[in-house]
C-alpha cells in the first residue's frame, strides 16, 4: 500500500515535504484551505520525487480550462505523478463563500470531470475542443494556448465522495473515487461499494481503470502518551466534520446522528474547541483507524484490501520522533 501524507503550509511546503520523503511516504496532499491547494505542491514538486495530489480542489468555482492548466503544469513537474482531486464541499460554502450555483451538485460534478478531461484530451489529440453541458461550455482552444500532448499522458482526476450519487458519478466519468475520511468499516462496505458498483456499470470501457483512493483519519501511536496526544488531535478533526450535515449519514448508520445538531449549533456560538469533546471512545474508534502502527496497518488492511492500492493519512496532531516512519513501513507491507 502506496502512502500520501498531508501538507499544510505555503512557504514551509518544500520543507514539509523533504521532511515526509525522507520518513517514507510515496506522495502528498494539500487541502482547499487558508492557501491554494495547488500552489505548495509547485514548490515540493522542485526538492522531492514524490507523488502529488490536490485533495481536494474546490470544483464548482474553478473553470474547467484553469483546472486543466493547474493540472497540467504540475503533472509536468512531478514527472508524471499528479492526481487532480476534485470536490463538491458543501452548499453554504460554494454559494456563500464563493458566490457559485450548488444545485444539483452530482450532476455538477459529473460534467465538471467531463469538462476537465475533454480540455485535457484536446491537448494531447490536437483534436477540437468541443463539451457543452448544462452548466459548462467550452468550444475553443487555439495552439497557442494548449501545452500539446504530454509525455506523461493526461493526470487522473479522481472524485471526492460520500454520498451514494457522488460516489456513483466518480465511477462512472472519473478516473477514482477519494473516499471521504469520515467513514467507518460498515459505512464502506453498505454505502460507499455498492455506489461505486453501480457506477461503474454505467461507465464506459474507453475511461479504463478506476482507482478506489481511502482517506483515513489516523490515531497512532506506541504508547499510551503518544495515543492519547494522537486521540486529543483526532477528537477535535471530528467534531469539526461532526457539525456538518454533509456526513451526518455516516454517524446516522453508526448510531450517533443526534450529535450532529449539537455540533453544529456550538459552532454557531463559537465554541469550535469544545468540539472534540463530543467524540467519546466508541464513536473515535469507529470512525478512525487507530493503534500501534501494526495495528493501524492492520485495519487498513482489512477495511480496503482487495480495493486500494494507495492510502491518503489524516494526522491531525503532533507525531513523537519515529512514530511517522514506522507507521509507514507498516502500511507498505500492507
Amino acid at each position: 500500500m502506496q502512502v500520501l501524507a498531508p501538507v499544510y503550509g505555503l512557504a514551509s511546503a518544500a520543507d514539509e515535504a523533504v521532511a515526509l520523503e525522507r520518513a517514507g511516504v510515496d506522495g502528498i496532499f494539500t487541502f482547499e484551505g487558508p492557501h491554494d491547494v495547488f500552489l505548495p505542491l509547485s514548490l515540493a514538486a522542485q526538492v522531492t520525487d514524490l507523488a502529488l495530489m490536490t485533495n481536494v480542489a474546490i470544483a464548482f468555482p474553478r473553470n474547467a480550462v484553469h483546472m486543466a492548466h493547474a493540472a497540467r503544469d504540475l503533472q509536468t513537474l512531478s514527472g508524471g505523478k499528479f492526481t487532480l482531486g476534485l470536490g463538491a464541499q458543501i452548499r453554504t460554502h460554494v454559494e456563500r463563500r464563493f458566490g457559485v450555483g450548488f444545485e444539483r451538485p452530482a450532476a455538477r460534478m459529473r460534467e465538471t470531470v467531463e469538462a476537465v478531461q475533454a480540455v485535457l484530451q484536446s491537448w494531447e489529440t490536437g483534436e477540437p475542443l468541443d463539451y457543452r453541458g448544462e452548466f459548462r461550455q467550452h468550444t475553443l482552444m487555439t495552439p497557442m494556448f494548449s501545452p500539446g500532448p504530454s509525455p506523461w499522458g493526461p493526470p487522473p482526476v479522481v472524485v471526492g465522495g460520500l454520498g451514494p450519487k457522488m460516489c456513483g458519478v466518480a465511477a462512472e466519468v472519473a478516473d477514482g473515487l477519494a473516499v471521504m475520511p469520515v467513514t467507518s468499516d460498515r459505512f464502506f462496505a453498505e454505502v460507499t461499494l455498492p455506489a461505486v458498483a453501480e457506477g461503474l456499470s454505467r461507465r464506459h470501457p474507453a475511461l479504463g481503470a478506476f482507482e478506489v483512493l481511502p482517506e483515513v483519519i489516523v490515531c497512532c501511536g506506541r504508547d499510551e502518551d503518544e495515543l492519547a496526544a494522537a486521540d486529543a488531535g483526532c477528537r477535535a478533526l471530528l467534531g469539526f466534520y461532526i457539525s456538518t450535515p454533509a456526513y451526518r449519514p455516516v454517524i446516522d448508520l453508526e448510531g450517533y446522528g443526534d450529535l450532529q445538531p449539537v455540533a453544529q449549533q456550538m459552532t454557531r456560538e463559537g465554541r469550535w474547541d469544545e468540539l472534540g469533546a463530543l467524540v467519546d471512545d466508541d464513536l473515535l474508534a469507529t470512525l478512525t483507524v487507530r493503534g500501534t502502527p501494526a495495528q493501524v496497518a492492520a485495519h487498513v488492511g482489512e477495511r480496503y484490501r482487495g480495493h486500494a492500492t494507495r492510502v491518503c493519512v489524516y494526522l491531525p496532531y503532533g507525531m513523537a520522533d519515529g512514530l511517522l516512519p514506522e507507521l509507514v513501513d507498516a502500511l507498505h507491507a500492507v
